[in-house]
C-alpha cells in the first residue's frame, strides 16, 4: 500500500469515528490529542427516541480507557453541548475523566446543562465559550415516581453526589452551588440558575473564559508541563 492509500485509509476511518461515535485522534499538530465529544442528551440505561441526539454512555466508557491506556495518545480534550440527561451514566463519565493520569480539558459550547456541570468540571482544566451557559438545577426525574420518604431521601443522596463531585473538582463552594441550584428568581416553570459564560467563571464552577485555539493551547501546556 502506497502512502497515498493509506492516507485516504486513515481519512476514511476518521470520518467513520465522527459518524457514529464523534470521536477523533489529533496527530497532526505539536502533541497527540483525542478530542471526545459529549452531544445532546446522555443515554443511560433507557434507550431515548430516535429522533433525539444523544451520547450514549456505554460508547464513551471504553473510549476513555482507550484513551487512558494508549501510548501515542498525550492528552484528552472533551467538548461539551449537552441538555443533561441520566445522572448517573453522566456522573460515571465525570468519575472516569477526573480520575486519568492523562492531562484533560473540557471545553462547554452551546451548553452544559443539568448533568453536564460535573462533566464540565470532571477535567483538570475547564473552559468556556462566551456565548455559552450552563444550567444548575436540582436532580429531577419524569415518569412514575413513588411517593414515601425512601424516595425522598434517594434523590437527596444522590443530589449530594453530585454537589460533592462539583465541588471537589472546582472552586465553588457547596453552599453556594446549593443556592444556584434552588434559586426560584430565574427560571419560569423551573428552579435553577442559568449562568452565562462569564458568571460560571466568576462562581468558580469554570476555569477560564475560552475558544478554540485557547483551549488546545491549554491542553498543550499541561502535556508540557505533566
Amino acid at each position: 500500500m502506497n502512502n497515498q492509500e493509506e492516507k485516504n485509509r486513515n481519512d476514511s476511518d476518521d470520518i467513520e469515528k465522527i459518524k457514529e461515535l464523534g470521536t477523533l485522534s489529533a496527530f497532526g499538530g505539536k502533541h497527540k490529542i483525542y478530542c471526545l465529544t459529549v452531544i445532546g442528551e446522555i443515554e443511560g440505561h433507557s434507550v431515548l427516541p430516535e429522533q433525539s441526539k444523544t451520547t450514549k454512555y456505554e460508547h464513551v466508557i471504553p473510549q476513555l480507557i482507550a484513551v487512558e491506556e494508549s501510548e501515542e495518545i498525550e492528552g484528552l480534550l472533551v467538548i461539551l453541548n449537552t441538555v443533561g440527561g441520566d445522572v448517573e451514566a453522566g456522573l460515571a463519565l465525570a468519575e472516569l475523566i477526573s480520575g486519568m493520569k492523562k492531562p484533560t480539558v473540557s471545553f462547554v459550547l452551546g451548553g452544559g446543562h443539568s448533568i453536564g456541570v460535573p462533566l464540565a468540571v470532571s477535567a483538570d482544566r475547564s473552559y468556556i465559550a462566551p456565548s455559552a451557559t450552563m444550567t444548575v438545577h436540582p436532580v429531577r426525574t419524569n415518569g412514575l415516581v413513588i411517593g414515601v420518604p425512601q424516595m425522598m431521601n434517594h434523590f437527596t443522596r444522590m443530589q449530594a453526589r453530585i454537589t460533592d463531585f462539583v465541588v471537589k473538582n472546582s472552586k465553588i463552594s457547596a453552599e453556594r452551588f446549593t443556592e444556584l441550584m434552588m434559586n426560584t428568581k430565574e427560571m419560569i416553570t423551573d428552579v435553577g440558575s442559568v449562568l452565562s459564560g462569564e458568571k460560571a467563571v466568576k462562581e468558580g464552577l469554570i476555569d477560564e473564559i475560552g475558544n478554540l485555539g485557547s483551549v488546545i493551547e491549554g491542553l498543550y501546556d499541561l502535556i508540557e508541563n505533566k
